[in-house]
């Protein structure tokens, strides 16, 4: 989620992590007054979920990790648990209390759960308290 200028020296080149077995995707992003397009948070939580239904671990990142990967991680909450945004937002502040969530962020986090919803209208909240824990209080390997 990281703008151009903020990995070109900073950060090993796709080669490079290739080359040690990481897999990356970059999506760049105007930090602080931007937002990702809609359609680069569906590619994110498609990336994630496909590494994590391998059993892989997936780091998000951007410079700070109060607005873009933030926004990134709680697409993925909206998705997996079918959270509403406001859910997701929560849920993150509990580990990360100093994230930023704009209404930009919101907003589009609120475009993404419609489409979600729309997508698949019958999908109902998990009602099973082995899915959700009490307060959806979660660890950090649980997210």
């Amino acid at each position: 989620m990281n703008e151009e200028y903020e990995t070109r020296f900073l950060c090993c080149s796709p080669e490079e992590w290739e080359a040690m077995g990481v897999e990356q995707m970059r999506l760049s992003t105007v930090d602080l007054t931007g937002i990702p397009s809609l359609e680069n948070l569906q590619k994110g939580v498609k990336f994630v979920l496909k590494h994590r239904e391998c059993g892989n671990s997936v780091y998000v990142h951007c410079k700070a990790g109060r607005f873009r990967s933030a926004t990134m991680v709680a697409a993925y909450l909206i998705q997996v648990h079918q959270w509403t945004p406001q859910e997701a937002i929560e849920v993150i502040a509990k580990i990360r209390p100093h994230i930023i969530v704009r209404r930009k962020q919101l907003e589009l986090l609120e475009d993404f759960h419609k489409a979600l919803t729309d997508e698949n209208p019958t999908s109902q909240k998990p009602t099973d308290t082995k899915q959700l824990p009490q307060n959806k209080q979660r660890d950090r390997k649980s997210l």
